[in-house]
This record gives structure tokens, sequence and C-alpha cells, in this order.
């Protein structure tokens, strides 16, 4: 009897083991047989990022691979597009997305990794005069894309221990678009490289200006 209740106890515990060992990606062609790779993983609003990898094991070929996103804030995930494996088993499609978005690929019973792109606003700087007298009122000047009206910009200069806030302003709409501006004068008294920078959020990262230069005569 004792033997027949420890038979019947491992034929109770053998399939809860068994689904508790099945992971993503142990599909039918085995794990690991599918891959994902984003490039680049840190993408600017409004470019676009390659989404790329492999189908491994036998038949790789001329498979359909369906990739899907699921964008902050990381609810769920829906189909965003579908390429096909060459010769190779390899495959590539790209993507535009507009805040950070979480990748995953899909072919049969195969599924990759989820890999996770950043994406940065675009952010510009302007300066009303770049040759500016001694102690004169510059216009600092930029647009934030996509929106981020009542966030912060802080205007920074390069120092020898590296960029420094030297002042802060309110990001505000910017009317028929889908962009936010900002504006701030500051007196500048010599030379220096400037930037704008806005800290990351949920949906996007940090967002960094292109580098300008003012020189004092």
């Amino acid at each position: 009897m004792r033997r027949m209740a420890l038979a019947v106890l491992a034929l109770a515990v053998w399939p809860v083991a068994a689904a508790a060992d099945h992971r993503p990606g142990h599909g039918g062609g085995g794990a690991g047989n599918l891959t994902l790779a984003a490039q680049p993983a840190t993408v600017t609003f409004g470019r676009a990022v390659t989404l790329s990898g492999r189908l491994a094991g036998n038949n790789n070929s001329g498979r359909q691979v369906t990739v899907r996103s699921d964008p902050f804030p990381f609810d769920s995930f829906d189909n965003a597009g579908t390429a096909t494996t060459n010769a190779q088993g390899d495959y590539a499609l790209t993507q535009t997305p507009s805040v950070n978005t979480r990748y995953q690929a899909r072919s049969g019973n195969e599924e990759s990794a989820i890999v996770t792109v950043l994406v940065r606003p675009a952010l510009s700087l302007r300066l009303s005069d770049s040759t500016p007298r001694r102690g004169q009122r510059v216009r600092f000047s930029g647009r934030v894309c996509p929106e981020h009206d009542g966030s912060r910009v802080a205007i920074q200069r390069r120092t020898r221990a590296g960029f420094r806030t030297v002042a802060r302003t309110t990001l505000r709409d910017l009317p028929g678009t889908t962009c936010s501006r900002y504006a701030r004068r500051l007196r500048v008294f010599r030379d220096g490289t400037y930037r704008a920078v806005i800290r990351g959020h949920g949906d996007h990262a940090t967002g960094i200006s292109p580098r300008r230069r003012a020189n004092v005569p």
C-alpha cells in the first residue's frame, strides 16, 4: 500500500513540475531558437529603430516572424509588424516608437526575450547671439518634441568638472504643434559651451540638446 501511495503522489506532482519548467522561448524548436535585438537601443523621438534577430533550427527559411510592441505604460503587447526569415533564418524590420517601448518576437511556438527601446525627446537649443558682448543678455530658447508642457528644462554650461546647471525654465505649449517650447535670458560674461537637458520620465528617457557655443569678443 505504501508503494502504491508513493506512485500516485508522484503522478500527481509530475504535471505541475513540468508546467513550472516551461519558459518563454521554449517552443517546439528548443530553448533560445528565436532572438531579437534593437539597434540603436536608445533612439531620439521621430527616428527609427531596427529590430532584427535569427530563427535557429531546422526549416528556418521563409518563416514569418511577428514582432509585438508594448509601449509605456507597459500594460499589454500588440502586433507591430511582421518579417520573413531569409535562407539563414535572419529577419529584420523597422519601427518608429514615440515612447519607451518593449518588443518581443514570435514565430510559431518560438518566443524571443523582451527588449526595451528607450526614446529620448527631440530637444533643440538656440542662442539669440553666439558672439555677445561681455555681460550681454542672451536668449536661450528651443523646443521639445513630443510635448512635455509643465516639465522643467535645465540650461547647462560646460566646466572642467563637466556640465553644470546655470538656469532652469518651464516648458510651455507650442500652439499648432505636438511640441513644447522654452526660453530663458542669461547674462554671458565669458566664452562657454552650453546645452539643454530635460530629465527622463516614465514615457521617455533623458533628452539632451546639441551643444551651442557662445564666444565673447
